[in-house]
């Protein structure tokens, strides 16, 4: 796509005319994914539909001018003429009442016969009747599809259903109007759960319905809807003899008619089995993540990541695949797709007919896919998912997987053993409010003990724990589960592979395997729900350790910590391309298959032992390149700080560290923060002062900190990278750990490198662009860690450029000192002010 072809920021073009519109989020959430339902749902030719121009009615009987505008009219006539509109779509930002009052009066005031309100979120359609010299007005479950007539609605032959474009969409609008309208179920799950047993309904019908007949999972126009509610629980209780693995016998429908109207109205048009299954996985999503709040790890692994993990892990037809802790099975469904993939292609080579192609993809899903998952809702979810996709269902098991195996339920221990599978795919719970606990279930794991330091490596002990979190638990139980030359690929938090207390879990996990892939995740990746940053890894169990190790990193996932989408941003451009999801996973998937170029290297795995760190970005030299060619075409040189300290050209110390919190506020010495280090300055909180004798006493007698020494901040939140310079008025200061302070010692030196010039180059966008490589994460924390004097400092080649901007900073910073001391003299002459 040329930049030609792109509309211009904050505007889209419209689905319909094509015209250069703004992207409101009434356009953007309503508008136009209507349209294109319209399009390709209903069938309805662009030619009959309207939006740019808008199409105007009467704001009154007498009004000539036409003052309201319609978002969509849907005409009879190619002509578009007033006479001729049959559908009014309203997409205002309403609420249900307020959004049918409006559409009710766009429809008295014209010729429409039918009337959509929809607003991104809850739709409604209205049929006009007139009668009597009266206008009015009745829910209907849908509208005709293009060429179909008001009282077909519902009469669909098999056959004649529809594969969904956004399935997405209408579960969303489906789970938003229950919630809004239906008293029965007032939370998620449950609503979740009323829905999960209507979906079995409709997958149900499809595939005991002859093409040719009425499917019975449908509603007229004229139908009565406690009619309606009878079909439908008549079909249910065929699905509790059809579904017994996910169905109880005591299970219900509890929806009253009009909410099961409701939904049927919105799925009737469609095929649910012969939809694409990525569609069918993201709309169970969007209604079961509602449910869905996090207590319990209870996380949706992104989709991007699940096909990155699956792609690498590479799952074969023949071979018995497990997820531990399979939630709603996305682990699963993936894997199934890909191995059914690896039959199409074997179908293709050795001629099988559809049938027996059929057959083995059906056995495949029977006999081959495995899943434990300890929430029984979750379960249920994942066998929907697999009943949908190839009656997978009876694989799914309720258990808690950590517990030992004799207690497990008979039937999951006739189908899942320890040391039994080929492949497993995982990505455990993980919070620092789950616990696991017991001295049963605790004693099955060697990471249930304590572990020492045994020289360079590490031994267990034979005292056991108290309690331990599920996710390093997790991590020997998968490694159980799998047979010597098995495959694990299993997502975990980052801090176990470079915190120095994680080491002897990455010792359990290592020892006798191995370690054949890291994939460096964004921290976005399970944002806005999770904040923790996570690695995918891939271990064989049992093999030799392969020299190389290879990495990958994702830059980004696609999206941002709000769970907004982001586009690609060229550094080199410093510019947006609006036309590209910033997606890495598709290009790392392309180097895996293809070579590696920009996202895939190797590192020497002795390289990852030496340092004990296994995070790939650390080792990501392609990002190094990037930043070496930016300094190249800028006229600097790039010099590690390390250079720097053993030319004696800098010294640095760690700050004081921190006072007693009862002592602060309750003095006159500043006591400095990561937050406190903003815009070059350090900022004088009244609020955290101490006691000079607490100053005196934490901060020792080799720390005392100098006007121009340079402050660094090293870890925090969002602050690493931060620098300030220490002024006349900031001498006498306590600064917390956290913060590094780095002193120019030779000011006569070959980089003309003084205190401004480093000021400058620490705050350059190079060097915070290195940062990304050399910050690591624990738990959810960033800590540069002691990689700061890894940094290369981006120094300018012409000594006359360096001088220049020295004198500059140095103009800078002092301008902003005399208004401190003028400031200052005038709290002493005025009084005793706050500032």
């Amino acid at each position: 796509m040329t930049e030609d072809s792109l509309p211009k920021e904050g505007y889209l073009f419209d689905y319909i005319s094509g015209q250069e519109i703004k992207a409101t989020p009434e356009e953007v959430d309503a508008v136009q994914p209507f349209s294109i339902q319209l399009v390709e749902d209903y069938g309805y030719p662009k030619e009959l539909i309207q939006t740019r121009p808008q199409f105007r009615v009467k704001a009154r009987p007498s009004d000539t001018t036409k003052q309201y505008p319609v978002d969509i009219a849907i005409f009879k006539d190619k002509s578009q003429k007033d006479d001729d509109v049959y559908i009014i779509v309203e997409c205002k930002k309403k609420t249900r009442k307020d959004g049918k009052t409006q559409l009710e009066d766009y429809l008295r005031l014209s010729k429409a016969e039918l009337g959509v309100w929809f607003n991104g979120d809850e739709r409604l359609f209205i049929k006009k009747i007139e009668k009597s010299g009266k206008v009015l007005f009745r829910e209907i479950p849908n509208i005709p599809k293009s060429g179909q007539r008001l009282e077909d609605i519902g009469m669909f032959k098999r056959k004649d259903l529809i594969v969904p474009h956004n399935l997405k969409l209408i579960f969303k609008t489906i789970r938003n109007h229950l919630a809004g309208n239906f008293t029965g179920a007032t939370r998620d799950e449950e609503l979740a759960r009323e829905l999960i047993n209507l979906i079995f309904c409709k997958i149900y019908d499809e595939k005991f319905t002859r093409p040719d007949d009425i499917v019975e999972f449908r509603i007229g126009i004229e139908e009565d809807k406690k009619e309606v509610k009878k079909r439908t629980l008549e079909i249910f209780e065929k699905v509790k003899t059809k579904y017994k693995e996910v169905i109880e016998v005591s299970d219900t429908i509890s929806l009253d008619e009009n909410a099961i109207a409701y939904v049927i109205g919105e799925l009737q048009n469609y095929t649910l089995i012969e939809s694409e299954r990525d569609v069918i996985a993201e709309a169970f999503e969007t209604f079961i993540g509602y449910a869905l709040k996090g207590a319990q790890g209870q996380f949706f692994t992104p989709r991007n990541i699940v096909k990155l993990l699956v792609e690498i892990v590479d799952p074969k037809s023949d071979e018995l695949v497990i997820d531990p802790a399979c939630g709603s099975g996305g682990f699963l469904v993936e894997s199934l797709r890909y191995m059914w993939k690896e039959l199409d292609k074997q179908a293709e080579e050795y001629g099988w007919s559809e049938l027996a192609l059929n057959e083995e993809k059906t056995a495949t899903a029977i006999h081959k896919i495995r899943g434990i998952e300890k929430d029984s809702f979750l379960s249920k979810v994942a066998k929907a998912y697999m009943a949908i996709i190839g009656d997978g269902k009876g694989g799914i098991f309720c258990e808690n997987s950590l517990d030992m195996p004799k207690e497990w339920k008979a039937k999951t221990r006739q189908n899942v053993n320890l040391g039994q599978f080929d492949v497993l795919l995982a990505n455990p719970p993980f919070g620092k409010d789950i616990k696991v606990e017991g001295t049963d279930l605790l004693n099955q794991y060697d990471l249930g003990y304590k572990w020492k330091t045994a020289g360079d490596t590490f031994e267990r002990t034979n005292k056991l724990k108290d309690v331990e979190t599920p996710q390093i638990i997790f991590i020997e139980r998968c490694l159980q589960l799998i047979k010597v030359g098995g495959r694990m690929g299993i997502v975990l938090p980052e801090t176990f592979f470079h915190a120095p207390r994680s080491r002897y879990v990455l010792h359990k996990m290592l020892e006798g395997n191995n370690l054949s892939w890291v994939i460096d995740l964004p921290h976005n990746s399970f944002r806005p729900h999770n904040n923790a940053k996570c690695l995918a890894i891939v271990i064989e169990k049992g093999v030799k350790q392969q020299k190389e190790v290879n990495m990958a990193v994702l830059e980004e996932i696609g999206h941002n910590h709000q769970g907004k989408e982001i586009y690609r941003w060229d550094f080199e451009t410093k510019s947006i391309d609006r036309s590209e999801l910033w997606d890495d996973t598709p290009l790392v998937i392309k180097e895996i298959k293809t070579g590696f170029k920009k996202y895939c290297f190797k590192v020497d795995f002795n390289k990852t032992l030496e340092k004990h760190i296994y995070v790939p970005r650390y080792y990501w030299e392609n990002k190094i390149e990037e930043i070496k060619n930016l300094a190249e075409k800028e006229n600097l040189q790039l010099i590690p700080i390390k250079d720097l300290i053993s030319k004696k050209i800098l010294k640095c110390f760690d700050g004081h560290g921190s006072p007693p919190a009862e002592y602060k506020g309750r003095g006159e010495v500043t006591y400095v923060r990561v937050k406190d280090i903003v815009n070059w300055e350090v900022y004088k909180d009244p609020t955290s002062k101490i006691p000079e004798d607490i100053y005196l006493a934490k901060k020792g007698k080799k720390k005392d900190l100098i006007e121009g020494d340079v402050v660094y901040v090293r870890r925090g939140s969002y602050r690493i990278g931060s620098v300030a310079m220490v002024s006349p008025f900031d001498i006498q200061s306590l600064l917390t750990r956290e913060i590094l302070v780095l002193r120019v010692i030779k000011e006569n030196n070959e980089y003309d490198l003084d205190s401004y010039y480093l000021l400058y180059l620490l705050s350059h966008s190079l060097t915070q662009l290195q940062s990304f490589n050399k910050v690591l994460i624990e738990t959810t924390l960033p800590n540069i860690g002691d990689r700061w004097n890894e940094l290369m400092l981006p120094i300018s080649k012409d000594k006359e450029q360096r001088k220049m901007i020295s004198t500059k900073i140095k103009s800078v910073i002092q301008n902003k000192w005399k208004a401190v001391e003028q400031l200052e003299k005038l709290k002493d002459e005025l009084g005793d002010l706050t500032t």
